[in-house]
């Protein structure tokens, strides 16, 4: 029957499907990592300081810092979103709408609306981690993780680490005074520059 009925479908009707299941497993993947805390936003990499706004060293909280950087407009997470919007609402309503016009342009409404939804979900989050974690920051001096992507010596550019803080695995933009430090690479934070980006050095130099 489902043969049957997939055969009788035109083409933009089975690129609607194709596309609304491989957006809807990837959610899924997505949340059931976030759930079990193995995303670390590593696909939130959209500029710094986006949500919520804080330029204060004492604002950085790692959830704070995670939805400044993850939630820009132009991300994979965001794509995902507004592609399973928009595939179920042409699906679910493409027998009760005659005008394929009118069925796609709502559904691209819903895609939109659900990426708004999501977007400003994100930001009070990052509101209230950034009330509910004023100190956070102090915390990030000292803690040591790996370098995530290679970090340019001598502040010429920013790299990636991710660090241990609050028993929770986060990622952050990261610059060193030194030499180059390589992916892979133990580093420790000395200093914490704004809201995602901290001052890092290889672990090695702290070794006597």
């Amino acid at each position: 029957m489902i043969s049957e009925a997939w055969a009788t479908m035109d083409v933009v009707t089975k690129s609607t499907w194709i596309v609304t299941i491989i957006a809807s497993l990837i959610f899924i993947i997505q949340s059931i990592l976030t759930f079990l805390g193995a995303d670390s936003s590593s696909d939130m990499d959209f500029g710094t300081g986006d949500v919520g706004g804080f330029d204060a060293p004492g604002d950085l909280s790692p959830d704070a810092a995670d939805m400044g950087n993850g939630m820009g407009i132009l991300t994979f997470r965001n794509m995902v979103n507004f592609l399973l919007g928009f595939g179920w609402t042409a699906i679910l309503l493409r027998g009760s709408i005659k005008s394929d016009f009118i069925l796609y342009l709502l559904s691209v409404l819903v895609g939109t609306a659900l990426v708004a939804a999501i977007f400003y979900m994100f930001r009070l989050l990052g509101k209230m981690q950034q009330s509910g974690n004023i100190n956070v920051w102090r915390s990030a001096v000292g803690c040591e993780g790996t370098a995530y992507l290679p970090i340019p010596g001598e502040r010429k550019g920013s790299g990636k680490v991710q660090i241990t803080i609050n028993q929770s695995v986060r990622e952050y933009d990261a610059v060193t005074d030194g030499d180059q430090i390589p992916t892979g690479t133990p580093i420790k934070v000395t200093e914490v520059l704004n809201s995602s980006t901290l001052l890092v050095e290889p672990l090695q130099s702290y070794i006597v």
